[in-house]
């Protein structure tokens, strides 16, 4: 899931300010459409392109892209070294919401203090995924989510999450309908194990999920079978590459009738989407 190609500081200004020649011989001044129109899309960028490029451009572009309007969903999807400081533009963007934001995504450079920024600042939160943040720490992560009790969708992947940072997040947020807790896959793990904590802390704390990824999870069927248990409202459940979990018998019947969406253990589909092939072999998303 990659962010929206920069258009780089020493760019020339975007093909979509060239006027356009109609039919009729007029000329359409990108510039000058209606700030509703322009909005919607640059809503289509990433908002680090926005940030850094798209306010840049001309005036009304720029008066655009600090109504707080275009902040309600905040997309910070950084991929590799971009040359800026991500995090304090991240800050700035969440700052520009003036506490309107609904929905936020962060690759890569997440934080305990930026995390717990946002919290702070940003109570109508609804929407939360965090990729890859290996400086957030499990006491940073529920610090900020005590905070949101409104949030109902949550994304950790591939950061530190313990089991009982999960039971937290689970107490805390009420109103929690989707969650994707993905682990990173060993293809050739040193100590195979198996565990349930995880699928125990979800079904003890999170009643209300209807939808659930469990990416290589280490959970058996009794895990699997307790989330069915105390999760009525379960419709979406991805367990990819979840290899202790075996699909037959009375579970198989039970995902069937409960199921309406049910990604298998051994899906063809057997990845992850990502853009990041920096991890050693052993450490990947998915089988090839």
């Amino acid at each position: 899931m990659a962010s929206s190609p920069s258009l780089g500081p020493f760019s020339p200004a975007p093909p979509s300010l060239t006027p356009v020649m109609k039919e009729d011989g007029e000329c359409i001044n990108w510039a000058e459409l209606p700030s509703d129109l322009t909005s919607s899309i640059l809503r289509r960028l990433g908002s680090i392109d926005i940030l850094e490029n798209a306010q840049r451009v001309c005036t009304s572009w720029r008066g655009v892209c600090k109504d707080p309007e275009m902040w309600r969903k905040i997309d910070m999807r950084n991929l590799g070294d971009v040359g800026f400081n991500v995090e304090i533009m991240c800050r700035h963007a969440v700052d520009r919401s003036q506490g309107g934001l609904v929905e936020i995504e962060i690759w890569h450079f997440g934080t305990d203090s930026l995390l717990n920024y946002i919290a702070d600042r940003s109570s109508n939160l609804r929407s939360l995924k965090l990729v890859k943040c290996s400086p957030l720490t499990c006491e940073g992560l529920t610090e900020a989510i005590v905070k949101l009790p409104l949030l109902e969708e949550l994304e950790v992947s591939y950061c530190s999450l313990s089991v009982e940072s999960l039971k937290v997040v689970g107490q805390s947020l009420p109103n929690l309908k989707t969650l994707k807790l993905n682990r990173i896959y060993r293809r050739f793990p040193c100590r195979p194990y198996v565990s349930d904590d995880d699928a125990l802390a979800i079904a003890e704390t999170m009643p209300r999920l209807s939808h659930l990824q469990l990416f290589a999870n280490k959970l058996t069927n009794a895990g699997l079978n307790a989330i069915l248990d105390h999760c009525p409202n379960l419709e979406h459940l991805d367990l990819r590459l979840c290899h202790s979990v075996r699909l037959l018998g009375d579970l198989k019947k039970r995902c069937s009738q409960r199921i309406k969406v049910l990604v298998r253990p051994g899906s063809d589909n057997d990845y992850y989407e990502d853009d990041d092939d920096s991890y050693d072999n052993d450490d990947v998303y998915g089988s090839f």
